[in-house]
């Protein structure tokens, strides 16, 4: 897969025909057809989770419930007490009493945690950590062999791409199967949406819309005696280090939908932004912005249209809307898109797991790594261009970008983070026009 086009036509429809062929086979989760594609060969999947937030604890039921083949026997966070809180959730389960196998000593915390969980025998991970950290995680999986399920984003910064590049070869080189939770690839209305886009329902696209706009996201206030390091994992959606800002943790589903709905990335973007009302309700205790609006243009000269906002009481809107040359529509199809050969047998956030896991069931080549990283990369450049007030290329954000975090491989929860407070416990505030992007 190219850099510069990250799906063509053909390898859309290939790569929706794999998915349905996935989804179908023998219509259900309960059918053997092929010996496990992992190191111990047998039919069950161990799995380990790392992050044991909402969406850790989500994205292991969404797997638990998608296939009989995965088993739970590994946990890590950084913080202890949300491991441990998990741990004792899942053995105490009793849906899922059979496929838990979480002893003491496969439990594990701290910011090494995510290597101690590899190492325990397991098959596959669930990165459901900081997006910080989900580039050096995914690479230090697929060097031990793992097969790897991550949320979104993938990376925060260009050398968190750079590094998804070259994991990403790695991984089809040694024939790991890797799943990005960008679930709107999995929902039956969307697959079969942008199917009718690509097959010219709209004619030649000549502008897209992505909307994200909502309320605002949660505060976590400090434990006593806590270190910095902790204080902001703890809070990672408010650190550009860790969350990439809004424009990345949750719009980036608006703009791969927009992406691939094209078949490309953005080549430049330009925006602005701003944290008024956050700073206003939260003084001092945030770095992102509340607001992002960006232009993004593809190569062809189409343009994208992208807004995300946390403001209460404002104009809300989540989804995506094509213009073409012979009409205009919203990305999902009507109905329930039952037609058109789309069997698919979960929701979206299951579905994901169920197709990930039939591919290394059967051995087939599977990496959604590759549009993973890109639509990363892509709300990157936007968030460089609100944060900057400047015209970013593609290119050069990709070459130049700043590393967020120098060193997170050996950062520990004593290490003090990239981001201090001054003497007022106030953190540095980001203004356009005076932020570098390549400083």
């Amino acid at each position: 897969m190219s850099d510069r086009q990250i799906e063509s036509r053909r390898g859309f429809l290939k790569g929706s025909a794999a998915t349905i062929a996935g989804v179908s086979v023998a219509g259900g989760v309960n059918m053997t057809v092929a010996r496990m594609a992992h190191a111990h060969g047998s039919d069950m999947l161990k799995v380990a989770l790392i992050g044991c937030g909402g969406r850790g604890n989500g994205a292991v039921r969404d797997s638990l419930t998608a296939s009989d083949n995965t088993k739970l026997v590994a946990v890590a966070d950084a913080l202890e007490d949300r491991v441990t809180g998990t741990a004792r959730r899942w053995r105490d389960n009793d849906e899922f009493k059979d496929r838990v196998d979480l002893p003491d000593d496969r439990v594990f915390w701290g910011l090494d945690a995510y290597k101690k969980a590899i190492e325990s025998g397991v098959d596959m991970i669930i990165d459901c950590s900081a997006p910080g950290f989900r580039p050096l995680i995914y690479k230090t999986a697929i060097e031990a062999g793992k097969h790897v399920f991550m949320e979104k984003p993938c990376c925060i910064d260009a050398p968190g791409y750079r590094m998804l590049l070259e994991t990403n070869k790695l991984a089809d080189e040694k024939g790991l199967k890797v799943g990005v939770g960008l679930q709107r690839r999995h929902d039956r209305s969307y697959v079969r949406g942008i199917q009718e886009i690509h097959e010219g329902k709209y004619g030649d696209l000549i502008l897209l819309q992505a909307y994200w706009n909502g309320g605002g996201i949660w505060w976590r206030g400090p434990g006593e005696g806590w270190t910095e390091m902790r204080k902001q994992v703890n809070n990672w959606y408010h650190f550009v280090w860790l969350s990439g800002d809004n424009i990345c943790e949750q719009h980036i589903h608006n703009l791969d939908v927009c992406n691939w709905a094209k078949g490309a990335h953005p080549v430049e973007a330009n925006g602005m932004g701003g944290g008024e009302v956050r700073r206003r309700d939260n003084p001092g205790g945030t770095q992102i912005f509340d607001h992002h609006f960006v232009e993004f243009t593809y190569p062809d000269g189409t343009k994208m249209y992208s807004q995300c906002r946390h403001v209460r009481n404002a104009f809300n809107r989540v989804g995506e809307h094509a213009f073409g040359t012979e009409g205009r529509g919203g990305m999902t199809a009507g109905g329930d898109a039952t037609d058109g050969g789309l069997p698919f047998k979960f929701g979206p956030m299951q579905q994901e797991h169920f197709t990930l896991v039939e591919a290394i069931r059967n051995d087939t080549p599977y990496n959604e790594g590759h549009y993973g990283a890109t639509s990363s990369m892509t709300a990157v450049l936007g968030r460089m261009a609100t944060y900057s007030g400047r015209v970013i290329r593609w290119d050069e954000a990709v070459e130049r970008g700043v590393d967020e975090a120098p060193g997170i491989e050996d950062y520990t929860m004593e290490t003090d983070p990239p981001v201090m407070p001054d003497e007022h416990g106030q953190y540095p505030i980001i203004f356009p026009g005076d932020y570098d992007p390549f400083a």
